[in-house]
């Protein structure tokens, strides 16, 4: 058994979560010591229940992963664990982040300067161009753009990235192998190309509703700020906002017409003190980004809808 099978197997494991298994591997060391660890040294572990102790001590056996590597050579995916010196720094710092992280593609430590990009999934006309700008626009300029891979916003927002040959981050609420909508599969592709396709769910995991908001946890947890486009009030963006928050992230919002329904959540996002977004600059002149490329400012404005 490889290191990374034994990860992969701690993460199957009923009853314990990512917090237990981080707290498992500082305590032991490795993933080795925790499957290799007695019921009594096992038991001694705070919060540990009953069922996860038996689960680590006798029926690791019944858990079979041999699927999962299947899969994960399949659609040529690998993992990072939470002590990977790749592991996202700016996820690292998030309560409770993701004990590991499925992908495809790449991550780099020039991702640290990412950005999230995010909205409804029945973005208007006028929507969908003001993100494809501000991505390609940020995207320029070395900025990460990290989304959800979801229809209309989302789906801009890689767009945008890619048509300036930027990174660009896709989060899944499912395993990703699983690709949803399975309308953005090819999407998918050339974003692990440019980027990286992202999920902390085992392959073969389908999309769930309960899935998505734990999903935005992590859109939010690898960027720098939170940028929401187009939002009803009860949009999923706004939950990816507050998590931005929480995680202490600045958020930006772009205004729109008040008459309009998508326009309600950014509205009342910059009503409560988001940041007001009419620009890439708007963004720049907030945030302190690490590796930015040098650019004459008329790139930017050249971005700038009129």
């Amino acid at each position: 058994m490889n290191p990374y099978e034994e990860w992969i197997l701690l993460d199957r494991i009923p009853h314990l979560g990512a917090k237990k298994c981080r707290q498992l591997i500082e305590h032991f060391g490795s993933p080795q010591k925790v499957l290799a660890a007695s019921f009594k040294e096992l038991s001694t572990i705070p919060g540990l229940n009953k069922e996860a102790i038996t689960y680590l001590n006798r029926k690791t056996s019944e858990i079979d992963i041999r699927e999962d590597l299947k899969r994960l050579d399949e659609v040529n995916g690998r993992i990072v664990h939470f002590r990977h010196p790749l592991y996202p720094a700016n996820l690292q710092m998030i309560f409770n982040p993701p004990f590991m992280l499925y992908l495809k593609g790449e991550v780099k430590k020039k991702d640290i300067d990412a950005l999230a990009i995010v909205g409804t999934r029945r973005a208007t006309t006028y929507g969908k161009l003001i993100t494809r700008r501000l991505a390609r626009a940020l995207a320029r300029k070395g900025v990460t753009i990290v989304s959800g891979l979801a229809r209309g916003i989302d789906t801009a927002a890689h767009q945008g990235a890619l048509e300036v040959g930027g990174r660009t981050i896709a989060v899944l609420g499912s395993g990703i192998d699983i690709i949803y909508p399975g309308e953005n599969k090819k999407l998918a592709e050339e974003i692990a190309k440019r980027g990286a396709v992202v999920s902390e769910y085992s392959l073969g995991t389908q999309p769930n509703a309960l899935h998505f908001p734990q999903r935005n946890r992590i859109i939010s947890g690898l960027s720098k700020g939170v940028l929401v486009i187009e939002a009803p009030l009860k949009s999923g963006a706004l939950i990816t906002a507050d998590f931005a928050l929480e995680q202490g992230r600045e958020v930006f919002a772009v205004p729109g017409n008040i008459t309009s329904p998508n326009s309600q959540g950014t509205n009342r996002l910059i009503k409560e003190g988001a940041k007001l977004v009419e620009c890439a600059e708007d963004i720049l002149e907030e945030l302190e980004f690490s590796y930015l490329k040098k650019e004459d400012k008329q790139v930017l404005d050249r971005e700038i809808p009129s």
